[in-house]
Order: structure tokens, then sequence, then C-alpha cells
């Protein structure tokens, strides 16, 4: 391993600090541009590279990692606010661009996601951010992917000169609502987040047209922008966050609505209390779930969860949940079945139904077809019919019912294990362990009672 050394401060206890100080922050993937490496630059978008000790610190590939940690905000959810009792850090552009450029030489990371907390003040901190973007883009020629966090409350110039420099934008919109955000964190106005997020999405579709008329025009932010709340930390439902990450996609064009399970990071009497307090890592999966069917499965929000429905199941997940509520809309023949129609059907996916779409064209499809296809039969027997197969029978009652609910109750949720009882397992569960139950006792005496209260509902 290489090693780095500086005034006061070894800069690989500073990456420590910083890297592990963004670990919270959800909204960074892969970028989805591909971006070939030209000649004179470094870097292209296509590999992927790993570095265990940025792994081992919060970081990814790319490397995940602030500026500084330093703070002027004291948001009470937030392990870096000003009142939080933290090792502080402040990486200079300089000291980050060289660190970035030597880890990626090495074939160690694929790209830079950068953010930071508010030093001074948002222009203060983004112009740290530019310079360090510039050093890469301009004096290493670094082509590799970089995502950059816009600071809400900056120069909107500012902004303009980050999205020239990095491939993706994002900017936090924290907490489902005005009124949290306000009790929460004061010191940010819901506006104040929403304005950026405006000029990032026309900064897109300003771009894009002058590439049409100038191929060697500048590219804003091409990968586009996206954004991440926190779930659990306040009292809004899921039906609020799902209305609310709707509206985000509809209004602002972004690629990605990150959610992130509350962790007890502060000791606030305005947030859940750390003992005993377990971060809802179900609800969030159940979100990622549910803004898949917004994304690819032409859901809208109130179709997932309405009014009589605030919250998902715990037990099933959001599609097999609207179908169990819409069990007379079904059983629907694959041959004839609208596209949209085959999208709601459980075990059939957009790869699988574009399939189907395009097959069905030339002759009728069976069961054999629709396996190799894709489908999973296990859960989309009970919703189809096709050629040579009129439906499956689970039987009449309960006990036909029971059956289907067997086969489309959420593995995840009952799987056996310590590490999947602390991720996916429902509260009951957890009731029953703390009572002296063995875990996969207690897991099979609520996976029961649970198929046999769905099963009641179809």
């Amino acid at each position: 391993m290489f090693y780095f050394e500086v005034k006061g401060m070894e800069l690989l206890q500073k990456l420590e600090i910083l890297a592990d100080a963004a670990k919270y922050d959800a909204a960074c993937t892969s970028s989805g541009l591909n971006r070939s490496g030209t000649p004179g630059t470094i870097g292209s978008t296509t590999r992927v590279r790993l570095l265990p000790l940025l792994l081992r610190c919060g970081g990814a590939s790319p490397v995940k990692v602030l500026i500084t940690n330093v703070c002027v905000y004291d948001c009470q959810y937030c392990v870096n606010r000003r009142s939080s009792d933290v090792r502080r850090a402040a990486f200079t552009p300089r000291e980050l661009a060289e660190l970035t450029i030597g880890f990626y030489r090495r074939n160690y990371i694929e790209g830079l996601f950068l953010s930071s907390a508010v030093l001074r003040d948002p222009d203060y901190t983004t112009e740290q951010m530019i310079q360090c973007l510039r050093l890469l883009r301009e004096e290493y020629r670094f082509g590799g992917y970089i995502h950059a966090k816009a600071i809400p409350g900056a120069d909107p110039l500012l902004t303009q000169q980050l999205g020239l420099l990095a491939d993706r934008l994002s900017v936090n919109i924290e907490l489902p609502s005005a009124q949290s955000l306000a009790l929460l964190a004061p010191d940010k106005k819901k506006q104040a987040i929403l304005a950026p997020m405006g000029q990032i999405r026309d900064g897109i579709t300003v771009s894009k047209q002058e590439l049409k008329v100038y191929r060697h025009a500048p590219r804003f932010a091409p990968a586009g922008q996206s954004t991440q709340m926190i779930v659990g930390a306040t009292g809004e439902s899921d039906r609020q966050i799902l209305a609310l990450t709707q509206g985000l996609y509809r209004t602002y064009r972004l690629k990605r609505v990150f959610y992130s399970a509350y962790m007890p990071v502060s000791n606030s009497p305005l947030l859940p209390a750390p003992q005993g307090f377990q971060p809802p890592l179900l609800r969030e999966h159940r979100l990622y779930q549910a803004d898949w069917l917004l994304r690819f499965y032409q859901f809208r929000a109130d179709e997932i969860l309405d009014q009589d429905n605030q919250s998902f199941n715990p037990y099933l997940d959001p599609k097999c949940s609207w179908a169990v509520q819409h069990y007379g809309l079904f059983p629907v023949d694959v041959n004839r079945a609208p596209f949209e129609m085959l999208l709601r059907v459980p075990g059939i996916g957009p790869k699988s139904a574009r399939r189907i779409r395009d097959a069905r064209r030339l002759s009728a499809l069976g069961l054999d077809e629709l396996k190799r296809m894709g489908v999973v039969l296990k859960r989309a027997q009970y919703f189809i019919t096709c050629r040579g197969f009129s439906g499956a029978h689970p039987g009449r009652g309960s006990a036909g019912r029971e059956r289907i609910t067997r086969a489309l109750i959420d593995p995840n949720v009952f799987s056996a294990g310590a590490e999947q009882l602390s991720m996916f397992a429902p509260p009951a569960v957890d009731r029953l362990v703390e009572q002296g139950v063995p875990p996969r006792a207690a897991q099979r005496m609520v996976r029961e009672e649970a198929v046999q209260c769905l099963a009641r509902a179809l």
C-alpha cells in the first residue's frame, strides 16, 4: 500500500474519517453512462475497480468521500451536525484530487462520489468542490465517472460549473415533508432544496438540445440527477413518501430516488430513542420495490397505496399485494392481455412481458415457452391462462387461498438465520424472539399466522 503524508494529519487518516462520514449517503450507484476513454485522458466509466480500505471505511466503487465533515448546520438526524462529537477533518482540493487520481492509477476505484458538509456557507463549499473537480478534469485529465452533490443555497452559477465537471448531480431532499424539515433541520428550507433540482433539470434539457446542434458542446450532468430521503426519522406514512417520489420523478425527471432507513445517530428528543430502536430496513426494502413499480411497471402511487392502505404489507411485496387486492381481475390470457396488464401479473417482469408481447405475434404461447422467457410460474400460474393451460386450480375454500398465499409471500421476511432476521423480520418475530422463542420457531409461527390472515383477503 502506498503512503501519503501531510502536515498535522496523515492523508489516509483524513480519508478514513471522511469516507466513514459519507457512508450514510445512499444516492450513489453505477453511472449508467458509457464514457469511453479518449486520447490524452485517464479513465472511463466502463470498468469496475475496488479498494478494500475504502470499502471498510464506507466507500464504494466509485469511492464515496466528503471534502469535509465540518458543518455549520445542526440537522438533528445527521452524524456530521455542528453539535455532534465526532472527529473532524477537511481535504484541500489538491489533496483530494491527488488522492483520487492516485487510487485510480492503481486500479483501486472506478470514479469519485464527492459530497460535503457545509463549511462556512454553501458558496464556499461548492467552490472547494469545483476546484477539486477542475484539477481532476483539466490538470490530471481524468475522464472517469464523477458524481457530485449540489449544495442547496449555493449560487446557481456555481451549481452550473459543478454540473459541467460532473457526470451526475444529486440534491438530497432529506425528509419527506416541509414540516419535518423545519423541525429537524431548521437551517434548510424546502424551496432551497427544490430550486437547484429544477436548475439541474433545465440544464440537462438545454445541454441535450445544444448537443444536437453541436456535438462538441459542453455536457451538463449527462448521467442525470438523483436524490435521497431519510425514512423512519419522522411520522410520514409510506403513502405520503410514495406520492412524493412520484412527484419528484414527474417534476424533476430524476434518474433515481434513494431511500435511507434512519440510523440512530443522535439523542435528540425529536427523534426515535436510540435504545432498542431498529432501523426500518424492511420498510426501506418495500419502498425500493414500489419505486421499481413506478419506474418500470407503469403503476401509479395511488394504485400501490391508497387512503385505506397507508403502509406496505410486511409479508407481500407491493406488486403481489396489489394482485391480491384485485384478484377479481385475474386470470388473464397471456396471448391476448394488454402489455400493461402483463406487467401486473406476479412472476412477470418487464423483460419477460416484452418477450411475451413480441413472441405471441408469431404463435400462441404455452407454459414451456413462458418458462423459457423467464416467467416465474410458481407465482404466475394462479393469475394466467395460456395455450393448453386454463389456470392453476389451488382448490376451493381456505386451503386454496392459503396455497396461493404461500406462493406469493415474500421469502426474505422469513429467511432463516440471524442476519436475515435482523434485516427483514417483522416486529412480531422480534417480539417472540425477545420472549425466548427460538428464531426459526418464531419465523414459522408468524409465517403461518400471516398466511392465514392474507388468505382471508383473497
